[in-house]
């Protein structure tokens, strides 16, 4: 195994053992090294997708989509564009511009965007709505080794240090953290009564309303991040510094899949059971969750508007529903889960995949359009939770992992959010348990910053 560095002229070969980026804990490790090895304040993506981890910094270019525009950046300079009638074909025209040989882009979008693409308004208070990173610096672990592309060989030395000096260990000991999963829990009692009673009057079949938890102790959040991963289950994972916001998080489902040969797919997941640690009551509660009729009809409906919206960018022929409610384990819950499948019809892009299943249904309701207002309405703006942490490239590629169970810092504050779908047949006390369920998947490893 070796780590390369691309610079100005032939590219230098740096030893590293293989033991260490092996198995996918060490990926992890070294990831999460490196991004503890990025100055502070430079942004970062680390981005896990099945065997392969990414972990993206500085800037080489950025862009950054906002209600007024999108800007630009990068060595030719900052320039701004209104919005046009697709802000997403807008986002891939800038990316080829400026993107160069190879490139590869990372970053997020926020819940809001849903507005934007769908013309909806946007809440009070919404801020950035996409922002992607050009990096400067890239390192891709995967498991035949570690691959440092950089044009700076201090980077690459640093980077090649922080992968041989992660470990096999466990996480950076902190002071335990505490938070209260009951926090808001009245407030959000009267906002799922007021949902069913909307559902009642016909104004949508099911939304997905979340509550928010404030985290008042200093986090290490790639601590938490390292530690989090270890005892979950996550379809994606992510830890990043982008755009004033920072996250750590552990994806339970995909908003889109797309290959650069133009196949692609969404794995919605609705229907929820905790999960206890013991086998043969979570067997009892998965079997429980298979033949709940309220929880069947949540996943159902779910599986039909995914296959509906697939169905408006890809060949009709190419169009299946596999896997259909099979139950998946995603740390502290168990869902059910479907996958519906795709390929790109002649014309579309993995931008028009994006656009049509953004947001993802199992963070919004459904129809999508009046469960997004209803969500402003009780919500007002949710910015990274329910959105996106993405990563596209040259070929045509992305990957969107929808942003739930996880941490959020920005302004000074740190928050967890979790949220439940309610159907005509909710009750608020099971809803604010199923939140409290999926906290757990991130509060149980929350470390505290270690004090000098």
């Amino acid at each position: 195994m070796s780590t390369t560095t691309e610079a100005a002229g032939p590219p230098r070969t740096h030893p590293a053992p293989t033991e260490r980026t092996r198995s996918a804990a060490d990926r992890i490790a070294g990831a999460t090294a490196i991004a503890r090895a990025v100055p502070d304040g430079d942004p970062y993506v680390l981005y896990e997708r099945g065997d392969d981890v990414f972990l993206a910094a500085g800037t080489a270019a950025e862009l950054v989509l906002d209600p007024d525009g999108l800007t630009v950046s990068s060595p030719a300079g900052t320039r701004h564009e209104p919005l046009g009638t697709d802000p997403l074909a807008q986002v891939a025209a800038a990316l080829a511009a400026v993107g160069g040989t190879g490139w590869q882009a990372f970053g997020w979008a926020s819940f809001e965007l849903a507005h934007l693409l769908h013309g909806g308004e946007l809440p009070a208070g919404t801020g950035t709505l996409l922002h992607l990173l050009l990096p400067r610096h890239r390192a891709h672990l995967h498991p035949g080794g570690a691959d440092v592309d950089t044009a700076d060989d201090a980077v690459a030395r640093s980077w090649r240090d922080a992968i041989l000096g992660a470990g096999p260990g466990g996480p950076r000991s902190g002071p335990p953290v505490t938070v209260d999963e009951s926090a808001r829990a009245e407030a959000y009692r009267g906002s799922v009564a007021a949902a069913v009673a909307e559902i009642a009057a016909d104004r949508f079949r099911k939304v997905i309303l979340s509550r928010t938890v404030p985290v008042t102790e200093p986090v290490d959040l790639p601590a938490t991040y390292r530690h989090g991963r270890a005892h979950n289950t996550p379809a994606r994972s992510f830890l990043l510094r982008l755009g004033g916001l920072e996250a750590a998080g552990f994806s339970p489902e995909t908003v889109v899949e797309v290959a650069a040969d133009g196949t692609f797919s969404t794995q919605p997941l609705a229907g929820t059971r905790a999960r206890s640690g013991e086998p043969g009551r979570d067997a009892e509660l998965s079997d429980e969750l298979r033949h709940d009729p309220k929880e069947i009809y949540e996943h159902a409906v779910s599986v039909q508007v995914a296959q509906d919206e697939v169905s408006q960018v890809s060949d009709p022929d190419a169009v299946v529903v596999e896997e259909f409610m099979r139950v998946v384990e995603r740390g502290s819950v168990q869902h059910l889960a479907s996958r519906v499948r795709g390929r790109l019809r002649p014309g579309a892009t993995a931008w028009d995949a994006l656009g049509r299943l953004f947001p993802a249904v199992t963070a919004s309701g459904l129809p999508k359009a009046p469960a997004c207002a209803a969500i402003s309405r009780h919500e007002g703006a949710r910015g990274l939770y329910s959105g996106a942490v993405l990563t596209v490239d040259h070929t045509g590629a992305l990957d969107a992992a929808l942003v739930l169970r996880a941490i959020y810092r920005a302004q000074g504050r740190t928050w967890l959010r979790a949220g439940a779908g309610i159907v005509g047949a909710s009750t608020p006390e099971r809803e604010l348990e199923e939140t409290r369920e999926k906290l757990r998947s991130v509060s149980r490893f929350l470390v505290g910053e270690e004090t000098p």
